[in-house]
């Protein structure tokens, strides 16, 4: 099938390259020429495990192009994607200028029936925006005459996993009542669709809130489990066990269960402070989302309050060693992440911050640029240099197993603050490490 996506970020590129995959032939369009550009020349905008391969070799193969012409996007694809950002508003509710911009883009351009994919993550409603739209943009052009179709198809990729995420997903989400766009969008998945039945048909209005619904419950599990573990300090408890006591129950199970400095990324934190705007604007008081952000905000605070009572707060020129600056393992995203929290923090309290992270230092030096108290290390063990107490945000894998002897002879004094337990406490005693830790 030809298929043209709008939007060349973490949901456009990804999706775009894996249906190039698997025999589509797709184009891929930005505003950004220095971005098409480079993704011409195999140069990946984003980290994302896997991708890099993915679009240099179907680029080669033809079946993935770029263009910065959106007429010829809209001349190429029977299948128009919409997969551009939604960025938070100032009262925190998904900004559709960019989707309704496309929106107008393809109605403006498009010469027969098209059928048009929400991708991007958008409040409830706005398949109905983007179809008002389209039909305002052809009436213009006396051109009523064409039909088409809006569908939503939310994401549910994982940074740091999205390739896998695309080619293996465990459902695809349709929300159209239109029996031509289903049997388009069963064509298309038809690769991915098997080994057993993922699609699932449902209305367009039910399709945008799955995807809200689905991160605001992940985001909900992670706040719980730290708001057990501020519990669990307080009683004595260790929330470790606790994790595995009810990870067990096969209601519950293992995942985002894990203790930590708080989530970030760019789904979460906007996703569930999407949906409260959304509820209130129907006059919905959604308390428990609420909630969920309250806790998530205060414990990406957490780090920092330990790190001021162990210094009893003394940290003007203090240096700290800092291991991780993105949100998650496996990307180079900044965005919301604890790191930036903690950083600002501590310059605000007159220490300096030594960083390392396997891929997001260059995000980190755009985002800061010279700042005089941020030195960025080429290896988490150069970051130790000189430091006051080592701090560890991000759960790299590289991170997890490091030389303690090392640790204690660096630092001035041998402490460790970990906001993503990654080591026992009692190794830690038996090391003579001053050792704190989420819960425990």
């Amino acid at each position: 099938m030809n298929v043209t996506v709008f939007g060349t970020g973490y949901v456009g590129l990804v999706q775009g390259a894996v249906l190039a995959e698997v025999g589509h032939h797709v184009v891929c369009v930005d505003v950004d020429r220095n971005r098409i550009e480079n993704l011409k020349k195999g140069k990946i905008p984003i980290y994302e495990p896997g991708l890099e391969t993915l679009v240099t070799n179907n680029y080669a193969a033809g079946r993935l192009q770029f263009t910065t012409d959106a007429a010829e996007g809209v001349m190429h694809g029977d299948i128009q994607f919409i997969a551009v950002g939604t960025p938070p508003d100032e009262d925190g509710s998904a900004d559709l200028k960019y989707v309704l911009t496309v929106a107008e883009t393809i109605a403006t351009n498009m010469q027969n029936s098209k059928i048009i994919i929400n991708k991007s993550t958008v409040p409830v409603g706005t398949a109905d925006k983007v179809g008002a739209c389209v039909a305002t943009a052809l009436s213009k052009r006396n051109r009523a005459d064409l039909g088409f179709d809006v569908v939503s198809n939310p994401e549910f990729l994982k940074e740091g996993s999205a390739v896998a995420d695309c080619m293996r997903p465990d459902r695809i989400v349709i929300g159209t009542a239109s029996k031509r766009a289903e049997d388009a969008m069963r064509e298309l998945y038809a690769p991915f669709n098997r080994n057993h039945e993922k699609i699932i048909i449902m209305d367009v209005r039910s399709a945008e809130l799955t995807k809200y619904a689905a991160n605001c419950m992940l985001a909900t599990k992670i706040s719980f489990m730290n708001e057990m573990a501020n519990l669990a300090e307080r009683l004595g408890a260790d929330i470790e066990m606790v994790r595995q006591g009810i990870g067990s129950d096969p209601r519950i199970g293992y995942q985002f269960i894990y203790p930590g400095a708080g989530y970030g990324g760019s789904c979460f934190p906007k996703d569930v402070q999407a949906l409260v705007r959304t509820a209130e604007s129907i006059d919905f008081d959604a308390r428990v989302l609420k909630a969920v952000e309250h806790r998530n905000n205060e414990q990406k605070r957490v780090l920092y309050q330990k790190i001021l009572n162990h210094f009893k707060g003394e940290l003007k020129g203090k240096v700290f060693a800092l291991w991780g600056l993105s949100f998650k393992p496996n990307t180079d995203d900044m965005r919301e992440a604890p790191s930036r929290v903690l950083m600002e923090a501590l310059w605000g309290a007159g220490a300096i911050v030594q960083a390392f992270d396997p891929e997001a230092m260059s995000e980190a030096q755009r985002i800061y640029q010279d700042r005089a108290d941020l030195r960025l290390c080429l290896s988490k063990e150069a970051a130790l240099e000189g430091a006051d107490a080592l701090v560890i945000i991000t759960e790299w894998q590289a991170f997890k197993a490091p030389d303690f002897g090392l640790i204690s002879a660096k630092l001035s004094q041998p402490v460790i603050f970990d906001g993503r337990n990654l080591f026992e406490t009692e190794r830690m005693k038996n090391k003579n490490i001053a050792y704190y830790s989420i819960g425990r």
